[in-house]
């Protein structure tokens, strides 16, 4: 082989014959690579409508993904401010009315009962199997009461909690609401008769209380015996000097 300037080259054949040799080796590694199953590569540029589609797809998989990773608010509310901007309005439309709200502590109140009997039992919905369910976790032993209306002749009676049966509040504790007074105690047997939904109820419940409870609150009095004062006189100049002189005369 001859380069420029008719000089020769001893090594330019076998740098041709070894390049060869590598195109030949990559080409049938290449074709041992291909798998059966896979298509040919395009070297052509893809029509507009076909990018268009995958662009499409491409897009719809990632709001997919992001629609799967936010929860049930987060998802409601993207749907609410799309279809706000699409279609307009206010959010005051959406927002929906909370005067029916109810907590637990709610649902309880309206289905709670002092005891509850087999009759009570029946056609048992979410809300009395709540209110049921609170019910068994109570204390049944002694009754906590409530004696600020007893001039009117009120009484409220509850079961206990678990916190009060550790301390001992109701026990070994005066069971008013309001004393927590520990000497002096005698337990009572009474008969608690109350209306619950409608209907006239008894119960005999067990309650711990003081003879004699002292009001501690501002603005109660004590009522307490008091003994006739006996009045006293002044006794005039003369009456004195009569009196001293009858008393010298009884010593004469």
């Amino acid at each position: 082989a001859r380069g420029r300037g008719d000089y020769d080259s001893d090594f330019s054949d076998e740098e041709n014959g070894e390049k060869s040799a590598q195109k030949t080796g990559s080409v049938k590694e290449d074709d041992l690579l291909i798998k059966p199953f896979q298509k040919a590569k395009q070297s052509n540029v893809a029509h507009r409508q076909v990018a268009a589609e995958e662009w499409d797809r491409e897009e719809a998989r990632k709001r997919r993904f992001h629609l799967i990773a936010m929860d049930a608010y987060e998802r409601h509310k993207k749907f609410v401010n799309d279809y706000i901007l699409y279609y307009g309005g206010k959010w005051e439309d959406f927002r929906r009315s909370r005067a029916n709200d109810k907590t637990d502590l709610d649902v309880i109140r309206e289905n709670h009962r002092f005891l509850w009997k087999e009759d009570d039992e029946v056609d048992m919905n979410w809300e009395k199997r709540l209110a049921k369910k609170y019910y068994d976790k109570l204390f049944k032993e002694y009754c906590i009461a409530d004696l600020s209306r007893y001039k009117e002749n009120k009484f409220g009676f509850r079961w206990r909690h678990e916190k009060e049966v550790i301390s001992g509040k109701g026990q070994f504790s005066c069971g008013n609401k309001h004393c927590d007074e520990k000497e002096g105690l005698k337990s009572w047997e009474v008969n608690f008769g109350y209306i619950e939904h409608g209907e006239k109820r008894n119960a005999l419940v067990k309650l711990s209380k003081r003879k004699e409870i002292k009001p501690k609150k501002r603005g109660t009095t004590i009522l307490k015996s008091k003994e006739p004062k006996v009045k006293k006189t002044k006794l005039s100049c003369s009456t004195k000097s009569k009196s001293k002189k009858k008393s010298h005369k009884g010593k004469i």
